[in-house]
């Protein structure tokens, strides 16, 4: 993740700042308690495909 891109990101609900989670490859917005997937290099920013932070994010079955 670009972290001048990061810089400008915020969360869309909150418009508050966001922490990027290398390890899931997700954008956390602590203060929407949500987690935005990062497809492909690309942040999903969008409330609908975001992960709430009280769920398990979902393992990616081994092939």
């Amino acid at each position: 993740m670009d972290p001048k891109l990061l810089d400008l990101l915020v969360c869309p609900i909150t418009k508050g700042p966001l922490v990027y989670d290398r390890e899931r490859q997700e954008l956390v917005s602590r203060a929407a308690g949500l987690a935005y997937p990062i497809r492909d290099g690309i942040p999903v920013m969008l409330e609908s495909e975001a992960r709430r932070l009280d769920e398990p994010a979902a393992e990616t079955p081994a092939a």
